[in-house]
C-alpha cells in the first residue's frame, strides 16, 4: 500500500494522476467525504459523497481504514472496501491522504509506504488561489495548516519537492516503480 500526502496545493492529485498513467500496477483509491460535490464531480469517481449520518454510521461499523475531520467540519476517509476492490484486481492501492491520516496509516498498517509531496508556502498559496475552489478565509486556513504540515515532512518515508512538475513526476514514478518491484530495496528514512 502506498500513501501520498502533503499540504493542499502541493500537487498531489496531479502527480498521482501522472503516476497512475505511467504505472499500471498502481490504482488510486476513491476517498469518501461529507463535503459538497463540486461542479462536474461524480459519486464514486472523485469521491464517495456521504451524508454526515452515513459517514458516522460507517465509522461505527469499522468500514474505514482511516478518517479525519478537516477544515470547516468536513470529513474524509478511506473505506476498506476500496482497498479490497483494488487488491482484488491485482493492483497496489495508492491512498491520497491528509497528513494526519497518512501518519495514522503509517503507524497502524505494516508495510505501508508514505510519500510526502512538498512545495514552498508561496507556491501553495499561488496554486490555491488559481484553483479558486475555496474562499479567501478557507485559503488562509489551508495555508496555516500547510505550514504545520510542512514541518512534519521528515516523519514520512520519502519526500518529493514539487517545484517542477516533470521532474517531480519522474522522481515519483521511479520511486514507486522501485518500491513495487519484487526486489524492492529502497531505503526508508
Amino acid at each position: 500500500m502506498l500513501v501520498v500526502t502533503g499540504p493542499s496545493g502541493a500537487g498531489k492529485g496531479t502527480l498521482i494522476h501522472e503516476l497512475v498513467e505511467r504505472q499500471p500496477a498502481i490504482e488510486a483509491t476513491v476517498s469518501a467525504t461529507t463535503r459538497t460535490r463540486r461542479r462536474g464531480e461524480e459519486d464514486g469517481r472523485e469521491y464517495w459523497f456521504l451524508t454526515d449520518a452515513d459517514f458516522l454510521e460507517r465509522v461505527e461499523a469499522g468500514e474505514f481504514l482511516e478518517y479525519v475531520e478537516y477544515v470547516s467540519g468536513r470529513r474524509y476517509g478511506t473505506l476498506r472496501s476500496e482497498l479490497d476492490r483494488i487488491s482484488g484486481r491485482g493492483r497496489v492501492p495508492l491512498l491520497e491522504l491528509e497528513t494526519e491520516g497518512a501518519l495514522r496509516v503509517k503507524h497502524e498498517v505494516p508495510g505501508a509506504v508514505t510519500i510526502f509531496i512538498s512545495a514552498s508556502v508561496e507556491e501553495l498559496e499561488r496554486r490555491l488561489r488559481e484553483r479558486a475552489t475555496e474562499s479567501t478565509g478557507e485559503i488562509g486556513e489551508r495555508i496555516e495548516l500547510a505550514r504545520r504540515q510542512l514541518e512534519q515532512a521528515e516523519e514520512f518515508d520519502y519526500v518529493i519537492e514539487n517545484d517542477d512538475l516533470d521532474r517531480a513526476v519522474g522522481e515519483l514514478t521511479r520511486l514507486v516503480t522501485a518500491l513495487i518491484s519484487p526486489a524492492a530495496t529502497m531505503p526508508r528514512r
